[in-house]
């Protein structure tokens, strides 16, 4: 079946993409978790914390990997600064749900940042637009209807603005701790289900921005001093390959803040598997171990760990991904299968 795209879009995917069709990408739109980690950073050094420290590490860390990336993702709220920093080469991927979610809410249901859209992001230079969604699919369908329509008119609405839409599933479940045990079992199902769920072509969704399948804590190969563990490689194994078959779209997998070395093998286990994913955005897996030293050590030392040992992440990503990602058009047949349509000049 033929893959229908305007030009607006199909220019845009190109431009948030590495030569090889691959999406190769930083993610650095952390809001309240990095302000969290920065804070208990500063205390731990007897240091004064200011969102000025937020504002410079995202243009600091921006200004030195995105020359390495195929995109970066950043928030305008507290990423101004670094999307000024960016490598003009690499494309702009802005975040365009809250932060967060209300805790006394039920359902983590998610929001848009009230003075943003999709044309005001465009007009400011996205090349795509990014939403998270906490998502469980066992959950009461009054709070899961209102999850689907969040995702059908943010795709609509992009659509319109002629710009790719990323969409980032974290699943959870209110019963369990997300790093238990009991969750780890059940991740398989909750992750899967919600690939077939938004997967779907009414969300108008250009890539999905998914989990691995499992909690890595739990492999018992991967674990071998630990006694709860909850699945073998090969499960795990199996796992990415029903997630790959559900994918109707292109997809990648986000880092989930597990460490580099950890993501790696993730990615590696999913390559070997011939899982078609189309790329990374790795967040926290690439800086996370920079912020204790900024704050500690200044900004003098913050670049010159980016310089090598944050340089050295991204291109090991980049390496990995050279030998297991699939181009994003491949997930439509081929380049050959996708008809790009110039909506600006129909009548």
């Amino acid at each position: 079946m033929t893959k229908y795209l305007s030009k607006g879009k199909f220019d845009r995917m190109e431009k948030l993409t590495n030569d090889k069709g691959v999406i190769d990408a930083l993610a650095l739109d952390q809001r309240g978790s990095l302000v969290k980690a920065m804070k208990k950073a500063s205390e731990d050094y007897g240091k004064l914390f200011s969102m000025k420290m937020v504002y410079d590490f995202k243009e600091a860390v921006t200004g030195v990997l995105s020359p390495h990336t195929s995109a970066v993702l950043l928030d305008e709220e507290m990423g101004f600064k670094g999307i000024k920093a960016k490598d003009p080469k690499t494309g702009l991927i802005m975040s365009y749900e809250k932060t967060g979610y209300d805790a006394n809410e039920e359902g983590r249901l998610p929001s848009l940042i009230p003075e943003q859209s999709a044309q005001i992001m465009v007009e400011n230079g996205a090349d795509a637009l990014k939403v998270l969604i906490y998502y469980n699919p066992n959950d009461k369908d009054e709070i899961n209807d209102q999850k689907k329509a969040f995702a059908e008119r943010f795709g609509t609405e992009a659509l319109a603005a002629q710009v790719p839409t990323f969409f980032e599933i974290v699943t959870y479940d209110d019963k369990y701790a997300s790093d238990s045990a009991e969750f780890a079992k059940e991740k398989p199902q909750l992750v899967l289900e919600s690939m077939k769920e938004f997967t779907q072509d009414k969300y108008h969704i250009d890539v999905l921005k998914m989990e691995v399948p499992f909690n890595p804590s739990y492999i018992k190969e991967w674990n071998p001093d630990r006694d709860d563990g909850v699945y073998t490689e090969a499960e795990a194994e199996k796992y990415l390959v029903e997630l790959g078959a559900a994918a109707t779209r292109p997809f990648i997998f986000l880092s989930a803040g597990v460490p580099t070395d950890v993501f790696q093998k993730e990615l590696k286990l999913a390559g070997d598997a011939h899982v078609p994913f189309s790329g990374v955005l790795s967040g926290r897996a690439t800086w996370l171990e920079s912020v204790d030293i900024y704050i500690r050590d200044g900004k003098d030392a913050l670049i010159d760990w980016l310089n090598h040992k944050g340089t050295r992440n991204v291109n090991g990503f980049t390496e990995i991904l050279n030998q297991t990602a699939t181009p994003w058009f491949e997930a439509y047949g081929g380049m050959d299968n996708i008809q790009v349509i110039d909506i600006d000049n129909l009548n």
